[in-house]
């Protein structure tokens, strides 16, 4: 089953569509702390012969994991990327369409790259799967700074909280 699974994640990331790079556009909802819906300035193709498009996508935060919105700090960082990005015009750099089929992608806020401000702000953790040197170092930066969820003696990565709160 692992395999399997292994295996159509692979294929969900080797078939992104051609719209993958980069595209402008609104974040017009938050959903929670790494997820939100994006309205870019022109639709995207969706299949081979360009006939469908969609007016907004559902994108999910690369590289990082917030806190769950029942779970300690969840709706900090949930008003925390709202403050961000809401309403704001952005640049996505998409890197992969997950199993759900959520576009998972980088935010660019003019200077400000809102994956890493997140993890900066102690607000989500570089994630277990896909987590990059530079960061662990602002994860790093921010533990020993006791920003945010790392004033608690010993928070709980969301991945675990998912699992011991499955309905």
């Amino acid at each position: 089953m692992k395999h399997l699974i292994g295996a159509l994640c692979l294929l969900l990331v080797a078939v992104v569509p051609a719209w993958a790079g980069t595209m402008s556009g609104v974040v017009f909802v938050v959903i929670d702390g790494d997820t939100v819906l994006f309205k870019p300035d022109s639709p995207y193709k969706t299949d081979a012969h360009g006939t469908a498009s969609r007016a907004f996508l559902k994108i999910r935060l690369a590289s990082i994991d917030a806190p769950e919105k029942d779970q300690p700090y969840g709706e900090a960082a949930t008003r925390a990327l709202s403050a961000l990005v809401l309403n704001q015009r952005v640049e996505l750099n998409t890197v992969a369409i997950d199993a759900y089929g959520r576009t998972i992608a980088q935010i660019q806020l003019r200077d400000v790259q809102v994956n890493a401000e997140l993890v900066r702000r102690g607000l989500a953790w570089a994630s277990a799967y896909r987590r990059s040197a530079e960061l662990k170092a602002v994860q790093r930066d921010a533990q020993q700074a006791a920003r945010g969820l790392w004033r608690e003696a010993e928070p709980v990565p969301p991945w675990v909280w998912r699992r011991e709160n499955a309905n």
